[in-house]
């Protein structure tokens, strides 16, 4: 039997440990500067939790700000918990890495996407369940980000 190294599970290991990384720093001393980020993830996840109203409102993904207000920043090496407002309601969520499709902190322009197999499929045929992640990383468009 030969033996292979998992480049893609690596590198999306790595990119998570990075968002831990950049979460661990902001929670022990704030945003810096112009430093803010959208973080798009899956409702769906088994450990994603979230308001019973906004998994309605948002029954796949969700896109959660974290700039101006957030509160209760909790970061584990599974996930993060948090504290973010919706129109005045301040909801708590818990977000682990797995569950994250994009990161991206326009400031600086940086971005990470997190693929999976049925990302892919344009044809709708999803023989694998969509789970397995693809092998490596993409750098996110900004461009659906920026304000026009």
């Amino acid at each position: 039997m030969s033996r292979t190294i998992e480049y893609g599970n690596l590198m999306h290991r790595a990119m998570r440990g990075l968002i831990q990384e950049v979460l661990e720093d902001v929670r022990d001393n704030g945003l810096p500067g112009a430093h803010h980020f959208f973080i798009t993830f899956d409702t769906n996840h088994p450990e994603a939790a979230l308001a019973d109203w906004l998994k309605q409102r948002y029954p796949d993904e969700m896109t959660v700000v974290m700039q101006h207000w957030y509160d209760n920043l909790d970061v584990s090496d599974q996930g993060f918990g948090i504290t973010l407002n919706f129109g005045d309601a301040p909801e708590n969520l818990y977000v682990p890495y797995d569950a994250i499709k994009t990161f991206v902190d326009p400031s600086v322009e940086f971005g990470l996407r997190f693929e999976t197999q049925a990302d892919d499929d344009d044809d709708g045929d999803d023989d694998d369940g969509g789970d397995a992640p693809k092998e490596g990383g993409d750098i996110v468009s900004l461009d659906s980000f920026r304000k026009h």
